[in-house]
C-alpha cells in the first residue's frame, strides 16, 4: 500500500471518464445520423445521458458537435429551398392550368351572352312590328 498514489489513481480514473463519454457521443453521433435526426448538444447529451454542460466543456466533441450541427442546417436550408423551388413550379403550373380553364369559361359565357342579347333583339323587335 505504500506506493498507492491516489492523485495518479484519480488522475487515471478522470481519463478513463473522458475516453468512455467520447465514446459514447461518437456513438449516439453515428446513431443520430444514420437515422436522420437532428444533431444538436440537446439530442446527443439526451442520447448518451450526459448534461450539455458535460459536452460543453469538452473542446473537442464541443467542435465536433457545433460543425455537425451547422451541417446539418446547411443540408436542410439546401433541401427546403429545392422543395420550395418545386412547390412554387408546381403551383406555378396549376394556376395557369386554372387560369385557361377559367379564360375558356369566360370566352363561352361571353358568346353566350352574344347569342342571348341576338334572340333577345330579335324578340324585340317582332314585338314592335305587332304593336
Amino acid at each position: 500500500m505504500a506506493n498507492f498514489n491516489r492523485e495518479e489513481q484519480i488522475r487515471h480514473l478522470h481519463e478513463e471518464r473522458k475516453r468512455k463519454t467520447k465514446e459514447k457521443v461518437e456513438n449516439a453521433i453515428r446513431r443520430l445520423t444514420k437515422d436522420s435526426k437532428a444533431i444538436n448538444f440537446n439530442s446527443i447529451a439526451k442520447e448518451v445521458g450526459v448534461t450539455k454542460t458535460t459536452l460543453y466543456n469538452h473542446p473537442e466533441l464541443r467542435e465536433r458537435i457545433d460543425f455537425l450541427r451547422n451541417q446539418q442546417e446547411k443540408a436542410y436550408q439546401n433541401s427546403r429551398t429545392k422543395r420550395d423551388e418545386n412547390n412554387q413550379n408546381a403551383m406555378i403550373a396549376s394556376l395557369r392550368r386554372r387560369i385557361e380553364k377559367l379564360e375558356a369559361k369566360i370566352k363561352e359565357l361571353e358568346e353566350e351572352n352574344k347569342q342571348l342579347r341576338e334572340e333577345e333583339n330579335i324578340k324585340l323587335a317582332g314585338l314592335f312590328k305587332e304593336l
